[in-house]
C-alpha cells in the first residue's frame, strides 16, 4: 500500500500466530516482502471482502422488499439463466 506524505499511518494490533502458521506465511512470502506488508495486504483484502458481501445482502434485501412491494417474482431457473448468460459475455469480452 502507498502513502502519501500527508497520511499518518496507524498501527495493526500484533498478531500472535503459531511458529507453523509464520513458517506457512513466510514460505509464500514474495522477494523483498515483509511478514508486516503480508499480512497488511491480507486485512485490506478481508475488509474488501467483507464490504462486498455486506453489499451484495443490502442489494438482495433490497431486491426482495421491491419484490414483495411490487409483488413481481422471478422464476429461479430465470434468474439463474439471466445470471448465466451475464457470466458468458463477461468472459467472452475478457478474452477479446
Amino acid at each position: 500500500m502507498h502513502y502519501s506524505s500527508t497520511m499518518k499511518s496507524a498501527q495493526l494490533p500484533p498478531v500472535r500466530v503459531t511458529p507453523a502458521v509464520r513458517a506457512q506465511i513466510e514460505s509464500v512470502l514474495k522477494d523483498g516482502e515483509t511478514f508486516s506488508e503480508f499480512v497488511e495486504a491480507a486485512a485490506v483484502q478481508a475488509a474488501q471482502r467483507r464490504k462486498s458481501q455486506e453489499e451484495f445482502v443490502a442489494r438482495g434485501r433490497a431486491s426482495l422488499e421491491k419484490a414483495q412491494r411490487t409483488g413481481e417474482f422471478f422464476p429461479a431457473q430465470e434468474a439463474l439463466d439471466r445470471m448465466q448468460e451475464r457470466l458468458q459475455s463477461a468472459v467472452k469480452a475478457a478474452r477479446a
